[in-house]
């Protein structure tokens, strides 16, 4: 399968977004003093359920970006 040259941008653009978001998302997620991601020092189960979000988001991140990095390396050697 061939990738188009806007698909693969997209997709990488896709990928390095997801990792900018998440990564402040987990930032922000461990400095909480609200008391929903920690109770008494110890992770809530809200705190469990968003890192494992943000886990999976960030492995979905780097598949999906380097499929777009894949897409435009394939495309340059075609050129």
């Amino acid at each position: 399968m061939k990738l188009s040259r806007p698909v693969s941008w997209f997709l990488l653009a896709f990928g390095v977004w997801s990792w900018i978001i998440w990564v402040t998302f987990v930032k922000n997620l461990v400095a909480d003093s609200s008391g929903l991601a920690f109770d008494d020092g110890h992770p809530t189960a809200y705190f469990w359920v968003h890192l494992t979000l943000a886990i999976v988001s960030f492995v979905l991140g780097t598949v999906i970006g380097g499929l777009g990095l894949r897409g435009l390396r394939a495309l340059r050697g075609t050129s």
